[in-house]
């Protein structure tokens, strides 16, 4: 019976996932709205992009702040607040008269997904038994990867039909029954005690400007030269930001974040193996619908329906490869997934010149399977290094990682093939082909990493 998982921490995994879902959605649906919001509200591309950026940027320095969150407030607490900033961000966006008003509701989306994201999974480490652990973190993963798969359908077909406010509409009344199901579930499940810590505004300060800093610098990359002014200075601002953090951080008796984590090996190889993780979904994501449409003159229905297939099955994989860590351990699992999108890669790297639909449908969908296989137990073999006061600190890092993976990856693959592109080699082909041999590149360095890892912590 010990190994039973109560209803009510379902209940509260599920109401805390639906917020969650919905935060993802909202995120990967507005991609789709960048022509229609431009044309409404007669801005630029450069402008557009601040929806995307600035909900990334909350996400990344609200996250961080998950453990002294989770310290100094009750779960219950936590989850009402993130869902009433969610559900007033939505109606902000929903009735937006201005494109500043839109951003304003990303920010307070933002702040309400930034807190409900390491909530899902700290609920999840503190009241799953370790035998089903594997496959409740699978099932956490499932929910973030299938609002990834179901957000760009799911705003393409709402722009084309209904306009692009019902994206936010169409939530408003999920959010409220995840809520009520919150607040009736939530109070039934094991509470930690609450300390008085004082909230380290400094360090938070520090935390921000890290992540614009960085976000913004990288992202410059796609627009300006790498060695200009616009890239290199707010990278340079970002990281003395971040080295100041982790230097005053590693000396304080109460942290904000506890970055002396960091010092175990094993827990930061498996962060950097995670990392590198959602590069290569983000990478792909870029890849394949742009090849499609570019270079096979395929419509933009059909670059979209090539993904939709490999992001379900990934999906659907998180929880079962859960349940074989709970079995075999963590290394098998992570492994075969890993060395499934290194073969499938491959295949893509050297058959760069010509990759049909049909060929990218067939080994996307592989490469996504490798991810299912490999993404949670990735998260959850990494928090097993950790003792169990610090695994809230070590969430809220992977989560934190995690967000800033997804606000470079995009960048980072498009640059590849832009600035090889602009070398005018003769191929249209050969930027794409680049940049699919930067993602295998590293793959193979994560296969290493989680191989060469010891298993005891």
């Amino acid at each position: 019976m010990k190994d039973r998982i109560s209803r009510s921490v379902l209940l509260s995994i599920l109401a805390v996932g639906v917020m969650t879902f919905g935060g993802v959605t909202v995120e990967t649906s507005m991609n789709i709205t960048f022509p229609t919001l431009i044309n409404e509200f007669h801005i630029g591309l450069n402008v557009v992009q601040w929806i995307t950026t600035s909900y990334l940027l909350v996400l990344s320095s609200v996250i961080p702040i998950s453990k002294f969150l989770k310290e100094r407030y009750t779960v219950k607490s936590l989850f009402v607040f993130s869902g009433i900033m969610f559900l007033i961000g939505l109606i902000v966006d929903a009735t937006a008269p201005s494109f500043a008003f839109i951003l304003l509701g990303r920010i307070i989306q933002g702040i309400g997904t930034g807190i409900a994201l390491p909530l899902m999974f700290n609920i999840i480490l503190d009241n799953v038994p370790v035998s089903r652990l594997g496959f409740m973190m699978g099932v956490g993963s499932l929910i973030t990867a299938a609002a990834s798969a179901i957000g760009p359908t799911f705003g393409g077909v709402i722009v084309n039909t209904l306009g692009w406010r019902y994206i936010f509409i169409f939530l408003i009344p999920v959010l409220l029954i995840a809520l009520a199901l919150g607040i009736f579930s939530i109070p039934k499940i094991n509470q930690n005690d609450l300390a008085k810590n004082r909230f380290d505004y400094g360090g938070f300060i520090l935390v921000v400007i890290t992540f614009f800093g960085l976000i913004i610098g990288i992202s410059n990359i796609s627009t300006a030269d790498i060695i200009s002014v616009n890239t290199l200075l707010p990278i340079l601002i970002g990281i003395i930001s971040l080295v100041i953090f982790i230097r005053i951080q590693s000396r304080k008796h109460q942290p904000l974040l506890n970055v002396n984590i960091l010092k175990n090996s094993a827990y930061s190889k498996y962060l950097l193996a995670f990392f590198i993780n959602q590069l290569i979904i983000l990478g792909l994501a870029f890849v394949v619908p742009n090849y499609v449409q570019i270079i096979n003159h395929s419509s933009s229905s059909v670059a979209g329906l090539i993904l939709l297939p490999g992001a379900i099955l990934g999906a659907i994989i998180s929880p079962l490869s859960g349940a074989l860590l709970d079995k075999l351990g963590a290394k098998k699992p992570i492994l075969a997934g890993s060395g499934l999108i290194i073969i499938s890669l491959l295949i893509l790297t050297f058959s760069s010149s010509h990759i049909s639909d049909g060929m990218f449908l067939a080994l996307y969908s592989l490469i996504m399977i490798g991810i299912g296989l490999s993404y949670g137990n990735i998260m959850t073999k990494a928090l097993s290094f950790l003792q169990n006061e610090i695994q809230a600190d070590g969430n809220a890092i992977l989560t934190t990682i995690q967000q800033f993976a997804g606000a470079i990856g995009t960048v980072i693959v498009a640059t590849i093939i832009t600035k090889v592109d602009n070398l005018n080699l003769g191929s249209a082909t050969i930027g794409f082909a680049v940049a699919l041999l930067f993602l295998l590149i590293i793959m193979i360095i994560q296969f290493v990493v989680v191989l060469t890892t010891r298993d005891k912590k």
